[in-house]
């Protein structure tokens, strides 16, 4: 068992076969497991004496025993009294815990009365598969189960916006015996990472994707090697990305290996965001203290923020929010351009060495590719180093938008190609031309790209696109989207925590991915 005051990881076993359970179970124990979870209703053929028996004698981990009827989203569709009676012989054989659901608790709790071992608590469950009642609701159902004589509270519910998980918190954080509270879904996934913030008793991981016993749960390697669940403690601060989509985001490996790497008390989680001013005002207390913005949410922070940073102002996008120790308030940034900006002046400084103080941007022609959020910003970032600054977009009354804001000229891509005043331009892709699948593809042709000393595309699948392998063909320095999106996190990390990112290591992660 996990240490007093903290959660227990439990692995759900969900195998059709008990050889393959308890193949399952040792699994679990090398992964870090404290408890595991025998799901009964998944065995095809379950023979209660032999079965249990077999697994509970000599299991390497204490277990947790749930027979789970359909009515209540499991599998088993017999009768109540045999399921009884297996739930009562698995506690007989020393099960540690069983659960049994709050619709059908006072009479298993009748049947055990007087017969219950020392050491095994008795878990009485409620799911609800559709929303997440209201705090009001959630706190006389917890009423309800410790009163039919629970020794642990379960409720699991199903979150429909990543809010309802604040009401979970909130009662788990207020009830007075051992809860298990968790909110089912992609929106409440945050409700199994962050248990042991707010005192949840247990917590479910699965032993690989594909195995899980409810909506959302992560791997247990995962939650003790990403998000590094052994360490976190109700003082915990919490730190994510918000947007929608967030599953595919490499964003969490990366922030948590640099927090563990300096010791820094966080923990960073994905949060899949449906409106980013509903979120931001429910999860309003100082311990969540700070966001990476990806879309479809860039634009909106920037009026969800009390306060933005002049040049996120200009750009019109915010990626980083940070709320202010000093007063709670948010603050908006924007470490893209800042990761792409610093990006090129680094390979313009690779060719020739100049004086640091200033940009090796300044005078030079500056292209860009794209008038959207990233040529926003790539255009404002050129611009306030002192680039002349042109704009190339395939529609031209979006290029000369973007040319009007920042003082700067306006092309078609037609255009582009024969354009060329003067040698050493520098050419920024903001376009996702050249993206994985279509790599084939490339916004300039190879002739075009004599002319310039420096080319940087802000597409890294693949990490060398079509135009940088031509641009390194035609003798032009190359700088690679990988590595603006390095330097945007390793900003973003110095907001967060006031220290110097690691970026050794956070290269590292980013190539091993």
């Amino acid at each position: 068992m996990a240490m007093e005051g903290s959660t227990l990881l439990c692995v759900p076993l969900v195998a059709k076969t008990v050889e393959q359970m308890a193949a399952d179970m040792a699994a679990a124990k090398a992964a870090g497991a404290d408890v595991v979870e025998i799901r009964l209703d998944h065995l095809s053929a379950f023979r209660p004496r032999v079965d249990l028996e077999f697994l509970l004698k000599g299991r390497p981990l204490p277990a947790l025993v749930t027979y789970r009827p359909k009515w209540e989203g499991g599998e088993y569709e017999g009768d109540d009294n045999q399921r009884f009676e297996a739930l009562r012989f698995a506690m007989d054989l020393g099960a540690e815990y069983v659960d049994i659901e709050l619709k059908v608790a006072e009479e298993f709790v009748r049947l055990i009365s007087g017969k219950k071992p020392e050491n095994f608590k008795l878990i009485v469950s409620s799911h609800n598969y559709q929303s997440t009642p209201s705090s009001e609701e959630l706190g006389s159902l917890v009423a309800r189960i410790q009163a039919v004589g629970a020794d642990i509270v379960k409720i699991a519910t199903t979150a429909v916006d990543i809010v309802d998980v604040t009401r979970m918190f909130q009662v788990i954080v207020h009830c007075q015996v051992p809860m298990i509270g968790l909110v089912m879904g992609e929106r409440g996934v945050i409700s199994r990472l962050l248990c042991p913030k707010f005192g949840g008793y247990l917590t479910f991981g699965t032993l690989d994707a594909g195995k899980e016993s409810a909506p959302g749960q992560p791997t247990i390697s995962d939650l003790r090697n990403v998000y590094n669940i052994r360490k976190i403690r109700a003082d915990t601060k919490v730190y994510g990305i918000v947007g929608k989509p967030v599953g595919h985001s490499k964003s969490p490996i990366l922030h948590n290996a640099a927090f563990k790497s300096v010791g820094f008390n966080a923990v960073y989680v994905p949060l899949l965001v449906d409106d980013l001013a509903n979120f931001l005002s429910a999860y309003c207390s100082p311990d969540f203290a700070g966001f990476s913005c990806t879309i479809p949410h860039k634009e909106a922070a920037v009026t969800c923020c009390d306060e933005i940073d002049p040049i996120a102002k200009s750009i019109g996008a915010v990626n980083t929010i940070v709320r202010r120790p000093a007063d709670g308030k948010l603050v908006g940034h924007n470490t893209d351009y800042i990761g792409a900006i610093s990006a090129i002046e680094d390979g313009i400084r690779g060719s020739r060495a100049k004086d640091a103080a200033v940009s090796p941007l300044a005078g030079k022609l500056f292209v860009v590719i794209g008038a959207g959020g990233a040529g926003k910003a790539l255009a404002y970032g050129a611009k306030e180093k002192g680039a002349r600054v042109v704009i190339a977009n395939r529609t031209y009354e979006r290029a000369r938008e973007l040319a009007n804001l920042i003082g700067g000229l306006a092309l078609t891509l037609a255009e582009l190609e024969s354009f060329h005043p003067e040698g050493g331009m520098i050419l920024a892709n903001t376009t996702s031309i050249g993206m994985h699948p279509n790599v084939k593809d490339t916004p300039l042709s190879k002739q075009a790209l004599k002319y310039y000393a420096v080319v940087f595309d802000a597409v890294y699948t693949p990490k060398v696109t079509r135009l940088l392998r031509e641009a390194k063909e035609a003798g032009a320095a190359v700088v690679s989207g990988e590595e603006m999106f390095i330097r945007q996190a390793m900003g973003q990390f110095e907001l967060f925590t006031g220290l110097a990112a690691p970026e050794s290591l956070m290269r590292n992660i980013i190539s091993s991915l």
